[in-house]
């Protein structure tokens, strides 16, 4: 059997989808409640205190699992260059989630080509930090070559799979025994909804891997909306012979 840590980035929940989150307490523990994972995007922006994330985790049933996004000021702003003191002090701080810290996502800007020289000194930093799945989404085309893939499966990174692709459309392919989705929403990205039939083969593909599936689609609320529905697709056993679902 598969597991599927199936959340959104954020745990807002909207108006049209609180039926499903009729329970008491914050929108946190409402969410946990229903989805088992939630990608926390907010870190990227600003940092948080350790006391924050330990309320977090907290407020959680214990096989929940957070995935924090690594800070921009590491992947954007210094582009993985002389970045020690940043990861130890962002581990510091998501450290505190414990157990339930379940992924770090690293988020490479578009312009940001394959450097193996800041690559090999930042994932091993990241390892030794942080006991947990690690995933990059790469979006500039030298990080889908072959160099590229055997650089990630090297360290034990997983190759994020994005709808819509960034970097390199086409065959995904993997660098761990774990997936990544992120749903972003198509066409408009941050926006679209994703209909029935899309997530069904979304469904039948994650029926046979481990792993996240995060929707990031979060500006118009459709994201939660769609969470919900591929958890009942998922619940209703999707076909196996439906593998080839590419984002």
């Amino acid at each position: 059997m598969t597991l599927t840590r199936l959340g959104c980035a954020g745990w807002s929940i909207s108006r049209e989808a609180a039926p499903a989150f009729d329970g008491a307490g914050s929108h946190l523990e409402r969410y946990a409640a229903v989805l088992n994972a939630v990608e926390i995007n907010s870190s990227f922006y600003r940092p948080h205190k350790p006391q924050t994330y330990a309320r977090w985790a907290a407020s959680v049933p214990d096989d929940f699992r957070f995935s924090v996004k690594l800070p921009r000021s590491i992947t954007h702003e210094r582009r993985l260059q002389d970045a020690s003191a940043l990861i130890g002090q962002f581990a510091a701080e998501a450290g505190a989630l414990g157990n339930k810290l379940g992924c770090v996502l690293v988020q490479l800007p578009p312009s940001l080509r394959l450097d193996t020289v800041a690559a090999e000194r930042v994932f091993p930093q990241l390892h030794e930090h942080f006991g947990c799945m690690l995933a990059c989404e790469a979006r500039h085309a030298s990080w889908f070559s072959d160099e590229a893939t055997a650089l990630l499966h090297a360290h034990h990174i997983t190759r994020v799979i994005a709808d819509p692709p960034a970097g390199q459309p086409g065959p995904y392919i993997a660098t761990t025994d774990q997936s990544y989705v992120r749903l972003h929403g198509s066409p408009r990205i941050y926006y679209s909804t994703y209909d029935e039939a899309y997530l069904q083969s979304v469904a039948a593909w994650l029926a046979h891997r481990d792993g996240w599936c995060i929707f990031d689609n979060t500006a118009a609320g459709a994201a939660i909306l769609n969470a919900l529905l591929l958890q009942q697709l998922q619940a209703a056993a999707p076909a196996p012979d439906r593998q080839n679902w590419q984002a």
